[in-house]
């Protein structure tokens, strides 16, 4: 079946939307007699079709009272609803709660990552994660914990049978993040976690010296509906990837990596001789 156009964007704008109008505890078609709508051009707007303008848009969110922020949020997205690729800047650092990342992550049929530096957050054991981001140069000492359980919680997805696949580069395993006890505590876990039998995780070994993967870390997340996009995550913004020709250099870079890393068992085997 052939994927459905969609953006980052307009999934957004829609979630968005239908989560402002259930906040309401009324129906749409009750929300749509308010405004003076029919109930199909209050379901077009939701789904993507259009036929309402930004007033009329402005004019649901205030029947809906709909906070501030995430009304000017949604309006913000409404006239860039069908464009592909998304820079979002963040301000100082990321958000708590990044929340493209979050419901990408909760609708994707499969994520393959990349990381060069870390072990990826959804599988961050919480002293993992607490020393990573108390590390951070722009994280308020005050939004620590509240950063770690909500990388923890991002984990949930986990539990619903997300397919992953985790390439990550041996120097990642060497790295005595959080002390030695809690790195151990972490090898141990990803060891766990490649139990699953929908997590994969492959290491790229130091020996491999060069290789596809030195331009940074990303992470490829593909769905049932609608076309694969990829997230990179710098100190203070984040880019999603979408148009297909820049997609596909990225799975190309997937492809190398498959070619070099250890495979299964032979990644496992690395991380139980760096626990002994």
């Amino acid at each position: 079946m052939p994927k459905r156009f969609s953006t980052a964007r307009g999934r957004e704008f829609g979630d968005g939307l239908r989560a402002a109008i259930a906040a309401t505890g009324m129906t749409s078609r009750a929300v749509a007699e308010l405004v003076g709508w029919n109930e199909a051009k209050l379901s077009d707007l939701v789904n993507g079709k259009g036929g309402a303008t930004e007033l009329e848009l402005a004019l649901l969110l205030g029947t809906c009272r709909t906070p501030p922020e995430e009304r000017d949020h949604l309006l913000s997205l409404f006239n860039e609803a069908n464009l592909k690729g998304w820079w979002q800047e963040h301000g100082a650092c990321t958000p708590i709660r990044p929340r493209t990342l979050i419901e990408h992550e909760r609708t994707a049929k499969k994520l393959i990552s990349w990381q060069v530096s870390l072990v990826h957050g959804l599988i961050q054991l919480p002293e993992y994660a607490r020393a990573v981001i108390a590390a951070g140069a722009n994280v308020p000492e005050d939004e620590i914990e509240e950063r770690v359980h909500a990388r923890t919680e991002r984990q949930m997805v986990l539990r619903k049978g997300l397919k992953c696949v985790f390439y990550i580069h041996e120097s990642v395993l060497l790295s005595p993040i959080g002390g030695h006890e809690a790195m151990e505590a972490q090898l141990e876990h990803l060891l766990k976690m490649a139990a699953r039998s929908y997590i994969e995780i492959r290491i790229v070994p130091l020996s491999t010296g060069a290789h596809a993967g030195l331009a940074g870390a990303f992470d490829m997340l593909t769905f049932d509906k609608y076309e694969p996009v990829v997230f990179l995550e710098s100190e203070n913004s984040s880019l999603i990837i979408e148009t297909p020709y820049a997609v596909k250099s990225y799975e190309r870079v997937v492809e190398a990596l498959d070619e070099i890393a250890l495979d299964e068992e032979q990644s496992k085997e690395l991380i139980k001789q760096l626990l002994t």
